[in-house]
């Protein structure tokens, strides 16, 4: 069963960091595309990041850009989220998710699976 698992979230102070984690089970997540989302409370669920197969490309939201890195250990069937510099409006649950689109997108509509989510809060 195909199954993705976000950890690492939390609550942090502005201009902290947090790292967030994706694991994949059920499928080797070498072969997929993947990207970081986010969804606060009102607001649709927006694109972060992407990521393809090894990593060489990669595509951030102008909003994290600078801030937040996107990286893959395919041995370890993971996808990390680097996020530095946090701010108040960071503040959502964020979602790992994979795509078989053959190009890069940030779109929640062109992925197919998708994990529960991991809340990351930002306040003082």
């Amino acid at each position: 069963q195909l199954q993705l698992v976000e950890s690492g979230g939390g609550l942090v102070q502005p201009g902290g960091s947090l790292r967030l984690s994706c694991v994949a089970s059920g499928f080797t997540l070498a072969y997929y595309r993947i990207g970081w989302f986010r969804q606060a409370p009102g607001k649709e669920r927006e694109g972060v990041s992407y990521s393809s197969w090894g990593g060489g490309s990669t595509i951030y939201a102008d909003a994290v850009k600078g801030r937040f890195t996107i990286s893959r250990d395919n041995a370890k069937n993971t996808v990390y989220l680097q996020m530095n510099s946090l701010k108040p409006e960071d503040t959502a649950l964020y979602y790992c998710a994979v795509t078989q689109k053959t190009i890069p997108t940030m779109s929640p509509y062109d992925y197919n699976y998708w994990g529960q989510g991991t809340q990351v809060t930002v306040s003082s």
